[in-house]
């Protein structure tokens, strides 16, 4: 027990210290000091506000969009796109609910995940979109679970057992321990999420994405999602301003 934990705090240290760049003094760490040390790598805020560039592309179109992003972490998710200076679409994301409306259709949406989930191309909670925002896991790795080896000088980290038609993988750096991919795929329904993150920024002695891209596709249909964060302010004032206009229709979702 006295070992594990020390490991535990060589390998946290190493991670905070910026170092792990030998990546053979790491190379035989447990699954459990490995997920230990990315859940220590998750950045620690109250209020994050950021300046946004999102690429959006589906099969039928591809838009540019200005997002401002604001969270209160593990509270609220508040984005507003805008095109050229004005506001075309705002959302607020809470742990319960998904409330958007956009200004060029005169449509709004208030309820459960759902939307989101039509979106991104795969079902996703508020947990879920937080961690995706900010380089952690997507899912709870538990060491119990889920093993870790050093595969191409990364970890990688997956179940030990997949569970049937559920596929899931992490890549992680062995210098910082943030995710430089994650991959969910469910064969039998022709499902599969991509999430892939480039350079990480160092924001008040944290690490948080600089870009990220999500692909994913189900039955042929694809959609990609480009986010690269232009600045981001940490423990700043934030709003988290959210009325739907009077006479705006309601999404219907299938």
């Amino acid at each position: 027990m006295k070992h594990t934990f020390l490991s535990i705090l060589l390998v946290i240290i190493l991670t905070s210290c910026g170092g792990a760049k030998n990546v053979s003094g790491v190379e035989n760490a447990s699954a459990r000091e490995v997920i230990a040390a990315h859940k220590a790598a998750a950045p620690d805020f109250k209020t994050l506000a950021g300046r946004v560039q999102l690429v959006y592309e589906d099969d039928e179109k591809q838009q540019s969009i200005t997002v401002s992003l604001r969270m209160e972490k593990d509270k609220n998710i508040w984005i507003k796109a805008s095109i050229l200076g004005i506001t075309i679409a705002k959302a607020l994301i809470t742990p319960t609910r998904v409330s958007y409306y956009e200004t060029l259709g005169g449509t709004y949406f208030d309820g459960n995940f759902a939307l989101l989930a039509e979106w991104i191309g795969t079902p996703i909670n508020f947990q879920q979109t937080q961690n995706l925002l900010l380089g952690q896991s997507i899912f709870t790795l538990n060491p119990s679970e889920y093993s870790a080896e050093l595969f191409q000088n990364k970890f990688k980290v997956q179940p030990k057992q997949q569970p049937q038609n559920f596929i899931h993988s992490l890549l992680l750096n062995p210098e910082n321990f943030k995710i430089i991919s994650e991959t969910l795929s469910q064969p039998s329904e022709e499902r599969l999420l991509s999430i892939r993150y480039g350079d990480y920024q160092k924001v008040n002695d944290f690490l948080y994405p600089s870009n990220i891209t999500i692909d994913t596709s189900e039955k042929g249909s694809k959609t990609k999602i480009d986010i690269n964060y232009r600045k981001i302010d940490i423990d700043v004032d934030v709003s988290f301003p959210f009325d739907i206009p009077g006479g705006y229709e309601e999404i219907q979702l299938n």
